[in-house]
């Protein structure tokens, strides 16, 4: 879907009027950044299921510190508990996926995450935060501090979480860097049932991330409406996004009707 997505801002942004963008954002430092914002996201969105996954699966060895294969990994995944018990917290949880682990979904992960946790992914009010130790996403180095916050269930029993990213920040294999901040909250709508099977779930995100490309450009991107997205296949059904990419403010990526309005236009796009 997000492939598609980018050629065709490309054309549209390609096409605007030379009084519609200003010096400071030229139509290639555009397409730059939206191209960057949508790895960055693709990235960070995937480390958010990976560690909800390795949350769950040291939940049910938390007697055990010894190494095993996570259930979404093809090969071993070195995961240890501190304290490996069921009962005391905070826990330290240390997923290290070595020189390289190979997942179902294709993607090459490597290093070491740390996650703190104060309490079991389901209680309401435990919060994990995550810090990463030479982790890498197939060629991309991560870094940052991603915290998830147990909000309870709301009003339509469905678990809430908070998102918080600080100081993210991915570095390209040539040594670019692309900065990353979300706040934003995610509501778990499908998939809870099957905890340790994550490629059945789908949830709603909600809320503002914001960044600076590699070539200083700002961007930012609201939601107006929740994007759901669901794993297999990886795709936004809906959702409506506001996006901001240096001084062009008027841009509309709506996933529901499948079109983009930039400058007042309306386009349509295929997922």
């Amino acid at each position: 879907m997000k492939k598609l997505i980018i050629p065709t801002l490309v054309l549209l942004v390609m096409g605007c009027d030379k009084e519609d963008t200003t010096p400071d954002t030229t139509p290639d430092a555009a397409v730059n950044a939206l191209t960057e914002y949508v790895l960055v996201n693709k990235i960070f969105q995937d480390v958010g299921n990976s560690n909800g996954d390795a949350i769950l699966d040291a939940e049910n060895s938390a007697g055990s510190s010894a190494a095993k294969t996570t259930p979404n990994m093809t090969s071993q995944v070195e995961i240890t508990v501190s304290p490996a018990d069921f009962v005391n917290f905070p826990k330290t949880i240390t997923v290290d996926f070595k020189d390289g682990t190979l997942g179902q979904d294709g993607v090459l992960r490597k290093g070491v995450v740390t996650i703190v946790s104060t309490n079991w992914y389901g209680a309401p009010g435990s919060k994990h935060t995550a810090t990463f130790d030479s982790y890498y996403h197939n060629d991309y180095k991560v870094e940052g501090t991603h915290v998830v916050e147990n909000l309870g269930a709301n009003a339509d029993g469905y678990l809430e979480y908070s998102v918080e990213i600080a100081d993210g920040k991915i570095t390209t294999k040539t040594g670019d860097v692309i900065q990353y901040e979300e706040d934003s909250k995610r509501t778990w709508i499908s998939g809870s049932e099957t905890p340790l099977n994550i490629w059945d779930d789908e949830y709603l995100l909600d809320g503002l991330q914001t960044g600076i490309s590699s070539s200083g450009l700002d961007y930012s991107l609201s939601t107006i409406e929740p994007l759901h997205f669901v794993l297999v296949p990886r795709v936004v059904k809906s959702g409506i996004l506001s996006v901001e990419l240096g001084d062009i403010k008027d841009i509309e990526l709506n996933y529901t009707n499948s079109t983009i309005t930039i400058l007042g236009t309306t386009y349509p796009f295929t997922k």
